[in-house]
């Protein structure tokens, strides 16, 4: 046996027959046959779990401890093999973080690139933010009123973890005698211990200040002060009322509104520092639907048609109810489909300030008399699902809410100040909202100075690149923004695919189920020139596949079967397609030569019975989408007639 070949003997996962096959290395191979033949338990049940548990075996005992040890595969022996990677229809990420850019790593090159190249503006004024001279911030301050009160604070530690002690002492050599520890104000002279693991913010009190006429040379030199100590930045915050935050390198000159030195985080909606606040990064809000709330309006309030709170448990909620509806006047044994406009927001979403009184009973007959506010159905629940730590109260909730975009960032999951940074007047949300083939026109068309583009050149090599393999793998429709939940099993693989050929690694084994799941025909050819561009590289790639362009394409083809469960199992004929169309016991080769082929039918049977028509469907990306199907009538064991 050469190096250039696997060689498998004795392989029995599931129905395979203990067969033997060679396959030859760095060639591109597709797996045919029916379906249930024993396709992919030689493909994934037999090469690729070998060659994943041998990988593993190699790691330390620490390592192995984390990936997890693999059972051996019913075979004999493989030879021959190289690290194998499994690429299926089953790894689509249901992380709602996840998105064909992150996925693809495009979106991290799009975050260095908006951090080096990216132009700041002021999310108020659209003006591009410059630097802050000291006279400019000291003009700033002095327009607050006389006996204003307010520390200047120089930032030496932002969001990182440790103890920071040494840094503490250093501060403290140099005469600051304060510092503001996550919000705290601390003194140096005592001991100060922060936990290691946990991140910390830490800035130093450079000096208190009374706003008053003869006080902007020394504000002045506090600033200086504070500025050569943090390297630029400076909050200042005026006691009891709001922060100020000053950069002598960026502030809008208008309002003040100044952002730190773009990192590569800000654009991160994974990161604390860049995902809105309103959202956390997610770009949607679970929120209580009133329709969901109030799914059949024809009961009235006495029937339960607030149904979350009808009190299967307790009877707090429908007496709290009852006394408002009493209240306020409101019919509790009409549909609620009856009440007016003014009642039902009064329900939903409560009444304010105002307090009603409330008589409430529990079960154990003790009696609570008070005035109460009501908050209203809607606030309630949301409030409940948001304090709760009982994961049932939460599930109990969530059947009542629907996810709706934010109303901060626009579903853009990104705050203000990473959305006011643009590249080629366009912020990276602009970017990622285009489509796979939008985005490489744009990059394209991009005109940069001299500088920026020295600076963005391998950047945006990296980027085109990976936006080309994407389009390679007939997923150009798709927008960096998707995420990746909803996406199909075919459009998760050829991801992954395209992926993998941006590692542009060597001698590896690629296993592959079915890649062109769900691709169009005339996508084909330029899926298969991407297989042939992995296999050009230096790599095997396995592909279980019945697409009769890929099997014409491929270097070497194993057909398995004949039949599927029990009569499969077994290698009926290998070698190149011209070879296993000459085999007569193949019926793949008996297909793709032609000797065999599927008519088509001169006539078409007339369908009998009422058709299915679903009308007016919009679900996800269907538009208002109308279809008619004809129904097949069958008839069961028993003699019924059932419709197919």
């Amino acid at each position: 046996m050469g190096s250039d070949q696997i060689v498998i003997k004795g392989a029995r996962a599931h129905n395979l027959k203990n067969i033997d096959v060679t396959i030859p290395r760095d060639k591109f191979v597709v797996l045919t046959g029916l379906s249930g033949s024993g396709k992919s338990s030689l493909a994934f049940d037999t090469i690729y779990a070998e060659g994943q548990r041998r990988y593993v075996e190699s790691l330390s005992a620490y390592a192995r401890q984390f990936l997890g040890q693999m059972d051996k595969p019913d075979v004999d022996s493989i030879e021959g093999l190289s690290p194998a990677i499994s690429i299926d229809q089953k790894t689509t990420s249901r992380n709602p973080r996840s998105t064909v850019g992150t996925v693809t790593e495009i979106y991290d090159y799009l975050r260095l690139l908006y951090a080096r190249i990216g132009k700041p503006h002021c999310p108020e004024h659209g003006i591009e933010i410059t630097s802050q001279t000291v006279e400019q911030m000291v003009d700033r301050i002095m327009e607050y009123p006389e006996r204003t009160r307010l520390q200047i604070l120089a930032p030496i530690v932002s969001g990182r973890k440790g103890e920071h002690t040494k840094l503490l002492a250093d501060i403290q050599k140099q005469g600051f005698v304060r510092v503001r520890v996550n919000g705290e104000i601390m003194d140096l002279s005592e001991p100060i211990e922060l936990e290691k693991n946990k991140k910390h913010s830490i800035e130093v009190v450079i000096d208190r200040i009374v706003v008053k006429e003869d006080v902007a040379t020394r504000l002045a030199d506090s600033l200086e002060t504070g500025l050569k100590l943090s390297g630029g930045q400076i909050i200042v915050d005026i006691i009891d009322k709001e922060e100020l935050m000053f950069n002598s390198h960026l502030a809008c000159p208008v309002c003040g509104f100044s952002m730190g030195e773009l990192e590569p985080r800000l654009f991160s909606f994974n990161s604390p520092f860049g995902a809105c606040p309103d959202c956390d990064g997610l770009g949607v809000k679970m929120v209580v639907d009133p329709d969901l709330l109030l799914h059949d309006k024809s009961k009235s309030i006495e029937q339960g048609a607030f149904s979350a709170w009808a009190g299967s448990t307790s009877t707090y909620y429908p007496q709290f109810l009852a006394a408002v509806c009493s209240h306020y006047k409101i019919p509790t044994k009409v549909p609620v489909s009856e009440l007016t406009d003014k009642q039902m927001k009064l329900l939903l979403y409560g009444t304010g300030p105002e307090k009603i009184r409330f008589k409430y009973q529990n079960e154990f007959g003790y009696t609570r008399d008070a005035m109460v506010q009501f908050e209203g159905v809607v606030p309630n629940l949301e409030r409940r699902y948001r304090e709760t730590a009982s994961d049932g109260i939460r599930e109990f909730i969530e059947e009542y809410m629907g996810a709706k975009p934010c109303e901060g960032c626009k579903g853009k999951r990104l705050k203000k100040e990473a959305l006011a940074v643009t590249v080629g007047s366009q912020n990276v949300a602009y970017v990622t909202a285009l489509s796979i083939g939008d985005a490489m026109n744009f990059f394209e068309a991009l005109e940069l100075n001299a500088k920026d583009t020295q600076i963005s050149n391998l950047i945006l090599k990296e980027i085109s690149s990976r936006l080309g393999f994407l389009v390679n793998v007939g997923l150009d429709y798709l927008t960096l923004s998707r995420a990746a939940g909803t996406l199909s099993g075919g459009e998760a693989q050829r991801i992954r695919l395209a992926t993998q050929i941006g590692s542009s690694l060597m001698g590896v084994l690629y296993i592959l189920d079915e890649p062109s799941i769900g691709l169009h025909q005339r996508d084909n050819d330029r899926l298969i020139k991407t297989l042939e561009h992995m296999r050009d590289l230096g790599n095997t790639l396995i592909v279980v596949e019945h697409d009769e362009d890929t099997m014409m394409a491929a270097d070497y083809l194993i057909d398995i079967g004949p039949g599927a469960g029990i009569h499969g199992g077994t290698v009926v004929a290998q070698g190149t397609p011209e070879e296993v169309m000459r085999d007569d016991k193949s019926l793949t080769g008996a297909y793709l030569s032609g000797r065999q082929f599927i008519p088509v039918p001169f006539a078409r049977r007339k369908p009998d019975g009422r058709w299915i028509e679903v009308k007016g469907a919009t679900e996800n990306n269907l538009k208002n989408l109308s279809a008619k199907f004809p129904p097949r009538r069958v008839y069961g064991r028993d003699g019924r007639i059932g419709i197919r």
